[in-house]
């Protein structure tokens, strides 16, 4: 290895991208994993999806440049980690969505899991030969191989390793299905269009899906126009371009500028006609509706049809329900039909009823949203409030 000539290093526009997208990518992990909070698991997901974005362009970064010739130990030390971009980008979001993690989810890093301790067995014990011949099959194919001592001599033990790419790919389609499955029905369960800002959850969900989706588009085009990994430096410098538009939207949705946003949201209804006295009466109305005719136990129940049974704009109710209960309409419908799925729970006569049953009963067409709504204002599951009750 001494007697060799390594090719000179490779230091371009791509490889000063990539850089940057390296260092942006750890910091931007370190700030969303060293949160303290409790209620922020599904930082923790996010987190994790940008370090193993860093982690994997970093390794890109060392191939491309020629540093690798330098570490030859550390070829292929990322590959683990193409098995957990899609499963970690649907946790944040379910998790976003639903404010719930289940046990069951850590099935999510299976196949992560197996693959690490496959190549923990297969790969990374091989000398330091072989792991050069492994580099220049992918990057340098015009060098010539060098003879080497391997370990588990054996053509099918390489059988997962030589289909990585197609593994990870598969894996990735079906982890795109279930993102868009679950952002779109919970668009739906809110009543709006898949393109709708009005909720900044799933429209924030949502621009992550495309960027995932992004990745996995030019991933295919990358793999089907260039032999072995020779376009990989495009693939690194579009997930650069990824990790700097999570940044961007993470500073636009920094405290730093909510006390602009809070001055925008007093002005939105500083040319409003609504008077005092129709505020009261309003409210008086709306109450009175929602005690006698319940109207939130219909899963159709909206702001429109509130508005138009009350005789009032929507635009006016939306003010009333914000600048008199400090709530939005979901809220507002979410609050009532908590309290009556409480009732419903606590009763023993229900006490045969599943979850799902009482959820529809309350006017919700998704258990997981029921779930999320109940536990964010009782504070426990609906599962857990009928067990705690039931005893």
């Amino acid at each position: 290895m001494k007697d060799l000539v390594f090719p000179p290093s490779n230091i371009d526009l791509f490889a000063l991208l990539i850089f940057l997208g390296i260092v942006q990518g750890f910091f931007l992990s370190y700030f969303f994993l060293s949160k303290k909070e409790s209620n922020h698991l599904s930082n923790k997901f996010l987190g994790g999806l940008l370090l193993c974005f860093s982690v994997a362009i970093t390794e890109i970064f060392l191939c491309y440049t020629n540093l690798m010739f330098h570490l030859l130990y550390l070829v292929d030390f990322a590959e683990p980690t193409n098995f957990l971009f899609s499963p970690l980008a649907y946790l944040y979001m379910q998790n976003k969505v639903s404010k719930q993690f289940d046990r069951n989810q850590y099935w999510h890093f299976a196949p992560f899991i197996f693959y690490l301790l496959y190549t923990c067995l297969i790969f990374y014990p091989q000398d330091v030969l072989f792991k050069y011949n492994a580099y220049i099959s992918s990057y340098h194919p015009q060098l010539p191989h060098l003879p080497h001592k391997m370990y588990w001599d054996y053509g099918w033990v390489f059988f997962l390793k030589n289909n990585v790419n197609s593994l990870s790919l598969a894996q990735f389609f079906v982890y795109i299905f279930l993102s868009f499955y679950l952002i779109y029905s919970s668009l739906k369960q809110e009543k709006l269009s898949f393109w709708s800002n009005q909720n900044q959850t799933l429209a924030w969900c949502r621009n992550l899906f495309f960027q995932m989706l992004s990745i996995l588009v030019l991933f295919i085009i990358i793999k089907l126009s260039f032999e072995r990994d020779l376009g990989d430096h495009i693939l690194a410098a579009h997930i650069t371009l990824v990790i700097y538009l999570i940044s961007f939207q993470v500073i636009r949705q920094s405290i730093f500028f909510q006390p602009q946003a809070e001055e925008k949201e007093n002005k939105k209804y500083e040319k409003s006609s609504l008077t005092s006295e129709i505020e009261e009466n309003t409210l008086t109305k709306l109450h009175a509706l929602m005690n006698e005719q319940k109207p939130y136990l219909e899963s159709n129940f909206s702001l429109t049809g509130l508005a138009k049974t009350l005789k009032i704009s929507p635009h006016h109710l939306s003010q009333i329900l914000n600048e008199r209960l400090e709530q939005n309409f979901f809220e507002f419908a979410a609050q009532y039909r908590i309290a009556a799925s409480q009732k419903l729970l606590a009763s023993k006569e229900n006490a045969h009823l599943k979850i799902e049953e009482i959820a529809e009963m309350v006017g919700y067409n998704s258990k997981s949203a029921f779930n999320t709504s109940f536990k964010k204002i009782v504070g426990v599951t609906p599962s857990e409030f009928k067990k705690n009750n039931s005893s």
